[in-house]
């Protein structure tokens, strides 16, 4: 099993700000970063009239684009793939970190705002950590502020990525 964490709030919380800020400092650090990102709809990452879309239009469930620096794989499913089924097709990482995936079973922080969040989404025992630009609303848990990168870097390697590795 990799090493995994999960960045999970509510809409707008800044998970994904708070992960452009975070990658930097875990590549830094020499770890090998995937992220995952999960949606909860449908979505393209072609259009239609290219060559990809016209592979899959004509019926390939799997279509590649593959160029010297990056690689694309789309591939129609039948219903949604597990996480652990996504991190097992990964290629070797250090550390897979995921957006959203609030309800699996991986060790999870929670972006908080006090604006925006009526209240966390996971008990307190679930949670490695709250990032947050005010204290959270629940006594007891580890709160960072969200400016403070290397702290959850520092979590982060301690208690995923190193407890992975024993």
């Amino acid at each position: 099993m990799r090493a995994t964490v999960s960045i999970v709030g509510y809409a707008n919380s800044g998970k994904t700000t708070l992960l452009e800020k975070l990658i930097p400092e875990l590549k830094r650090r020499g770890y090998r970063v995937a992220t995952i990102k999960h949606h909860h709809h449908d979505f393209d990452i072609d259009r239609p009239g290219k060559d990809t879309w016209r592979h899959a239009a004509a019926g390939a469930e799997t279509v590649v684009l593959a160029s010297p620096k990056k690689i694309a794989v789309i591939r129609s499913l039948g219903e949604e793939m597990t996480l652990p089924a996504i991190i097992a097709g990964l290629p070797e990482v250090d550390l897979v970190v995921t957006e959203g995936y609030k309800k699996e079973a991986y060790p999870k922080i929670e972006v908080y705002r006090a604006d925006t969040s009526p209240g966390l989404l996971n008990a307190p025992g679930e949670l490695l950590a709250v990032v947050s630009d005010a204290a959270p609303p629940v006594p007891g848990v580890t709160w960072l502020p969200s400016w403070d990168i290397v702290g959850i870097a520092d979590i982060i390697e301690s208690r995923v990525i190193k407890r992975q590795k024993e």
